[in-house]
C-alpha cells in the first residue's frame, strides 16, 4: 500500500480528543449535516475543495494529521478491519507491506489499527461532548467573508463555533464539571482556533503572489 493516497481534503472530520492539537495548526468548526441536522466536529485544513493550507499537509506532515486519514482505505467492519480496494492508497507502485516476515501487521498497519480503534472508542464521547454543546446553547454561527488579493472572495457558509460569550455565562459549577470531563479544554480549543482563519488566509495570499493557482 501507499502511506497515504489521493488529495487530501479541505475539511476532515475529527473526534473530541482531537481538537486540541487540531486548533495548533487549524480552525476547528462544527458542521451541520443536512439530512440529520446533526453536528460534526471539522478540522478545516483549506477554504474550498482542493485547496489545502495547512503548512506540511499535503506531504502527511503537519503538525496534526487526522485519524481519519491515517486510517484512509481501512474501516471497521463488526469487529475485523475491511479494506477497500479501489481506495488511491491501494494503487499499484506501493511499498509499504500490510504485514511483516513474520505474518504479523506492520508498524504501518499497527497505526491504522491504532487509528480505527481510537475512532471507534471516542464516537461516543464525541456525540455527548457535541450533544452538551448544543444543551448548553455554546454553539454559535461563524460569519466570515475573506477577500483575496486575487479578487475573489470567500465566505465560510453553514459553520459553526463556541460561542466565547455563552463560555463566560456558564455556572461556576458547570465550568468545573465540563473541565473534569476536558469537554471545557476542548470547547476553549474550538473557540480559539478561529484565530486560525487569520492564519490560513494569509498563507492564501502568499501562495497566489508566488502564483499559486
Amino acid at each position: 500500500m501507499h502511506p497515504l493516497a489521493g488529495t487530501h481534503p479541505h475539511m476532515v472530520q475529527i473526534v473530541v480528543t482531537e481538537v486540541t492539537r487540531a486548533a495548533a495548526c487549524c480552525p476547528v468548526v462544527l458542521a451541520k449535516s443536512p439530512e440529520t441536522g446533526r453536528f460534526a466536529l471539522v478540522a478545516l485544513f483549506g477554504f474550498q475543495p482542493g485547496e489545502v493550507l495547512v503548512e506540511g499537509a499535503e506531504a502527511g506532515n503537519a503538525a496534526f494529521l487526522p485519524l481519519d486519514l491515517q486510517r484512509q482505505g481501512f474501516f471497521a467492519a463488526d469487529d475485523n478491519i475491511a479494506i477497500d480496494l479501489a481506495h488511491a492508497r491501494f494503487a499499484p507502485g506501493g511499498t509499504v507491506p500490510l504485514f511483516d516476515a513474520m505474518g504479523g501487521p506492520s508498524d504501518e498497519m499497527r497505526l491504522v489499527q491504532r487509528a480505527i480503534g481510537h475512532l471507534m472508542v471516542t464516537a461516543a464521547p464525541t456525540e455527548q461532548f457535541i450533544a452538551m454543546l448544543v444543551e448548553e446553547r455554546l454553539i454559535e454561527p461563524v460569519d466570515i467573508s475573506l477577500s483575496f488579493d486575487d479578487g475573489q472572495t470567500i465566505a465560510l457558509n453553514g459553520l459553526y463555533s463556541v460561542s466565547g460569550e455563552a463560555l463566560s455565562a456558564l455556572e461556576d459549577a458547570t465550568i468545573i464539571r465540563l473541565f473534569r470531563q476536558g469537554w471545557l479544554q476542548a470547547a476553549l480549543a474550538i473557540h480559539g482556533s478561529l484565530h486560525q482563519v487569520g492564519i490560513l488566509a494569509r498563507r492564501r495570499n502568499e501562495r497566489l503572489a508566488a502564483g499559486w493557482n
